[in-house]
């Protein structure tokens, strides 16, 4: 199994969901898109980790719910047990931030200032994340045996990375206004 098959058994060992809302709880956390999620689905349900029952909808075609089975769970448990493997970083802004040299310093401040629109938007709507968490769980989420205990420390660290990605890039803003107004070459 992949580490989005075991994603996906995790968000069910917390309540049964469609494929649609585990690709949405699924968004703030790691990329996956619908042609990943739903034949994972179906390999899980296939072997035994997940089962599904079809809910009736009217004007909309039969949606599946599914919940994970105990050979998931179990499954799940043991994976949690393994070392987790290290992080993927793929980012085009640091490839384009290694080449910087070769543009001028306005189309470099632009680039930065495009990626701090976007920390903004993503700090604000994890910040209003973290509100709501606790405002419907309260300080539960601080607990570790709290089924939210994990999106309230993830959560927590969606905000300071983005924090984090945005003073790097006010830096490296002020860095290239220094060198523009300095009359290096840029």
């Amino acid at each position: 199994m992949n580490t989005l098959s075991y994603g996906l058994l995790g968000l069910l060992a917390r309540k049964s969901c469609s494929g649609y809302e585990l690709m949405l709880q699924l968004q703030p956390f790691w990329q996956a898109k619908h042609s990943q999620i739903y034949p994972l689905l179906a390999n899980l349900e296939g072997e035994g980790y997940l089962q599904y029952t079809r809910v009736e909808q009217t004007e909309k075609p039969d949606k599946k719910m599914y919940t994970i089975t105990q050979k998931g769970r179990d499954a799940l448990q043991a994976w949690l047990a393994e070392p987790a493997s290290a992080p993927i970083t793929r980012d085009e802004l640091f490839l384009k931030t290694y080449c910087l040299w070769l543009t001028d310093a306005q189309a470099a401040i632009a680039l930065f200032s495009h990626r701090i629109s976007e920390y903004e938007g993503k700090l604000a709507t994890y910040q209003e994340m973290l509100a709501d968490l606790k405002a419907k769980h309260g300080n539960t989420v601080e607990d570790f045996s709290s089924p939210f205990f994990g999106d309230f420390v993830l959560l927590h660290r969606a905000v300071r990375s983005s924090k984090d990605q945005l003073e790097w890039c006010q830096w490296v803003i002020g860095l290239l206004h220094d060198s523009k107004s300095s009359g290096r070459p840029t």
